[in-house]
């Protein structure tokens, strides 16, 4: 990306800027991490009219445990 101060480069790194971090963020989400999630929430409330990441449902780590010692 040569970065030239026209509006076309300047559209594509305020659409892909935000984008790229949030990825980063969602995917330590899906990891379980409690700040991430919280995050991804946040943005979801913040710019719920043109992106949407989507939040991952915990499961209780003993409902796991009781399922895989059957």
């Amino acid at each position: 990306m040569v970065l030239d101060g026209s509006e076309r480069v300047d559209n594509i790194l305020k659409m892909a800027m935000p984008w790229d971090t949030m990825v980063g963020v969602a995917r330590r989400s899906w990891a379980r991490n409690e700040n991430s999630i919280s995050t991804c929430v946040e943005y979801n409330n913040t710019y719920n009219d043109n992106n949407h990441i989507t939040i991952p449902y915990c499961v209780d780590d003993t409902i796991i445990e009781n399922l895989l010692e059957k």
